[in-house]
């Protein structure tokens, strides 16, 4: 049975980004080759993935995305700045430039979005990496970040017994 699986903020091939982000990495090199590993390890070819913003690969998608195993959804990011089109040649199984409402209740989202007790929906987002102003969960959102989620697309089944 397939699995449903989140991830934001790969930044592929952006080395610039290792550094500002003191990814643990030597090299921009090795961050990717770690990122598909870990990538591939937790996602199998017949599951879902949700990349919510900030692919990276500086145009070179495609070649990541062969490498990749699931078909893979783009929330985009600001720096996903080519045309939606484009980004569907790449492989992405489709590219959405708004926020999306998954399963009636979660908000995905690049950029984290202003949830309260008193609203219906919880919020899954990125583009916050590890800054220590954002907690990576609570009842109403959950970070997937890759600097907060072992480097690795997180399952959606992980993510719900999170909230709870």
């Amino acid at each position: 049975m397939s699995k449903t699986y989140f991830i934001a903020d790969t930044h592929f091939g952006s080395d610039a980004l290792r550094r500002y982000e003191n990814r643990p990495f030597a090299d921009v090199r090795e961050m990717d080759e770690e990122l598909i590993r870990r990538w591939n390890e937790a996602v199998a070819p017949e599951d879902t993935v949700w990349h919510l913003g900030d692919f990276g690969a500086e145009g070179r998608e495609a070649e990541y995305l062969a490498r990749l195993n699931g078909k893979v959804n783009l929330v985009k990011g600001n720096h996903d700045a080519f045309s939606n089109e484009y980004y569907r040649k790449a492989g992405f199984s489709e590219v959405y430039d708004l926020p999306v409402v998954f399963e009636g209740y979660f908000i995905l989202s690049h950029e984290p979005l202003y949830v309260n007790a008193n609203m219906p929906y919880a919020n899954l987002f990125g583009h916050v990496h590890a800054n220590p102003i954002i907690k990576n969960m609570s009842s109403q959102h959950f970070c997937v970040c890759v600097e907060r989620t072992g480097y690795a697309p997180v399952s959606f089944g992980h993510i719900k017994d999170s909230m709870r």
